[in-house]
């Protein structure tokens, strides 16, 4: 599209040259607008990038897009007369155009074409928050060197190989382009679906020209060396204030598993974390999916015993060849979701799993109730066991759970330090496991107020995710809290490893969802399985093989539904143009 064509363009060109509209230039960094602030202006981007930010109380906010030249900023709250709901922010130097908002309503009223045009865009933009594509993605990526020397361009013609073979069209910048004019670099990103920059290490004053033209940077380090003191960018830089820098830790192909990760996190500041084994063609593709909005997300919601399904679902995806790059869950499902991100394999995930929860119920080390039914160390030791002291940066996979903090009222995101530690508050049923500490703050089961973290997923990467909740199958009826006839017997026959009928109640009421929950989980989830799980009881740990058979039958029954490929279901068209539609 030619911009300088639109009505809206021809009406700042006219607006500027009668001094009605100004034109000021906006550092990287700088916020343009934020929310809660009056909307007097419509704005229009000139020459630069603009990040959109979405607020959020209890966590990061969310990255919704970028906006390029030649489009509009603020429009919908000019419209509606109402306060800006997001934040708008330069990343990188910007020049940008004003129009009074009184004077541009005035112009819609004298030209309908104009009013039109914004009109369209409203529409299109409000459909894009909740569609499966977006043109405002991220589009242009940086590379830079932290820590020890290694050459990136290998690594990035690679990365660059692999989009085309997706079926888009790259760029591939290296120093050739420090030269080059801000105009030749518009054009690189308007004639490319995707635009790759680099600079190696003795490259310093590209590198500085690197992080201020992309819309995400990564920088890239060896994964057995030691980070450097401090390896963050500027204190300025607006990627970073933004959390849109990243870490890719290249690590030798006989890696078992990273170790120090939590380091480099500290060093650069990064917000996501991904691992790259040289020659290990399945890290490069995770992280090429990253960049192209085709990295599948996994989240598996708790739900005690029925959560085995979860191991029937990803036995499924493994078995349809279905890539999963980013995990999540919450309490039982948070355990398993672990086990993927650690890297166990369907046999492997099976035997633990079972080790742990199945052959020896979780919940028999009952105690005199000050603060919970049981002691929580038996808990406490097979996390110790299965997890060890590996940290959320040392997993191949980026993993989050969730936990609910009572001090705070929140619902808290675990993505930094100790993982057994964070799996234990995920897990901590109140009135069945001791609370977690935090500080001062005391935590338990995070689906007490969040059991199914779908937007959390959402908000960190903008791939498809497939959510699996098995938390709405069947409730706990009369017959699961009849109090047992017998106590001896009830002790003889085992059943009360289980623990008492009081834990179905407890373990069932943490675990209800509300309804605005699970339409929120709808809507931010591309694929939806809810298993049949209704005849596990909740708290019958020795009902592997049914729930697993559930969860197994329930995804391929939902990918056999599907029309396109999952990692196609919120694929982004490409900018070429086919014969046919010439």
């Amino acid at each position: 599209m030619n911009h300088a064509k639109t009505p809206l363009n021809r009406l700042f060109e006219a607006r500027l040259a009668t001094g009605e509209a100004s034109w000021f230039s906006l550092p990287g960094g700088a916020a343009l607008f934020e929310a809660g602030e009056v909307a007097d202006h419509i704005y229009l981007l000139h020459t630069g990038r603009l990040g959109a930010f979405r607020p959020d109380q209890t966590h990061e906010p969310q990255f919704l897009g970028v906006i390029r030249p030649g489009e509009p900023a603020g429009e919908m709250s000019v419209i509606s007369g109402a306060p800006h709901s997001g934040h708008l922010v330069a990343l990188r130097d910007s020049e940008v155009y004003a129009l009074p908002r009184e004077d541009f309503l005035l112009a819609c009223e004298a030209d309908p074409a104009l009013l039109t045009e914004v009109a369209r865009l409203m529409i299109q933009r409000s459909r894009q928050a909740t569609s499966k594509t977006s043109p405002g993605e991220p589009s242009v990526y940086g590379f830079l060197p932290v820590g020890t020397a290694l050459p990136l361009r290998p690594m990035i013609e690679q990365m660059a190989a692999e989009i085309i073979r997706l079926g888009y069209s790259v760029a591939v910048i290296g120093k050739e382009g420090e030269r080059a004019s801000r105009e030749w670099f518009s054009t690189q990103e308007r004639d490319h679906d995707f635009v790759l920059c680099f600079a190696e290490a003795d490259e310093g004053r590209w590198q500085r020209l690197v992080s201020g033209q992309v819309d995400r940077l990564f920088r890239v380090g060896r994964g057995d060396s030691p980070p450097p003191e401090d390896g963050r960018l500027s204190p300025t830089d607006p990627l970073g204030s933004r959390n849109l820098v990243d870490l890719i830790l290249v690590h030798e192909p006989e890696t078992e598993r990273p170790v120090g990760s939590e380091a480099w996190m500290l060093s650069t500041g990064a917000g996501r974390l991904f691992h790259l084994r040289r020659d290990h063609d399945g890290d490069l593709q995770r992280i090429v999916r990253g960049l192209t909005g085709q990295s599948v997300g996994l989240v598996l919601s708790g739900g005690g015993a029925r959560a085995y399904a979860h191991v029937g679902v990803i036995k499924a995806l493994r078995e349809r060849g279905i890539p999963i790059d980013f995990v999540g869950g919450v309490s039982m499902g948070a355990v398993i979701a672990a086990g993927l991100a650690m890297g166990w394999n369907d046999t492997e995930l099976d035997t633990r799993i079972q080790q742990a929860f199945v052959r020896s119920s979780p919940l028999d080390d009952i105690a005199f109730p000050m603060l919970a039914m049981t002691r929580g160390r038996k808990v406490a030791k097979l996390l110790l066991n299965h997890f060890s002291d590996t940290q959320f940066a040392d997993l191949w996979l980026p993993f989050f759970c969730v936990s609910s903090n009572l001090t705070t009222g929140a619902y808290h995101v675990h993505r930094r330090g100790l993982l057994r530690d964070a799996l234990r508050a995920s897990i901590s049923l109140p009135g069945i496991l001791p609370p977690a500490t935090l500080g001062n703050d005391v935590l338990v089961d995070g689906a007490v107020l969040k059991n199914f973290p779908v937007d959390v997923m959402r908000a960190s990467q903008l791939g498809p995710i497939i959510g699996v909740d098995v938390s709405r199958g069947r409730s706990i009826t009369a017959s699961d809290i009849i109090r047992p006839a017998s106590m001896l017997k009830w002790i003889l026959t085992g059943q009360w490893r289980k623990g008492p009928p009081i834990v179905s109640v407890l373990m069932r009421a943490a675990t209800v969802s509300s309804g605005r929950d699970i339409l929120a989980a709808r809507d931010a989830s591309d694929v939806l399985v809810t298993p049949d799980v209704g005849g596990v009881e909740i708290r019958d740990w020795t009902s592997y093989g049914p729930a697993v058979e559930a969860g197994h039958a329930a995804m391929i029954a939902a990918l056999d539904k599907l029309t396109l490929p999952v990692m196609d279901l919120r694929r982004r068209p490409s900018r070429a143009v086919t014969p046919a539609q010439d």
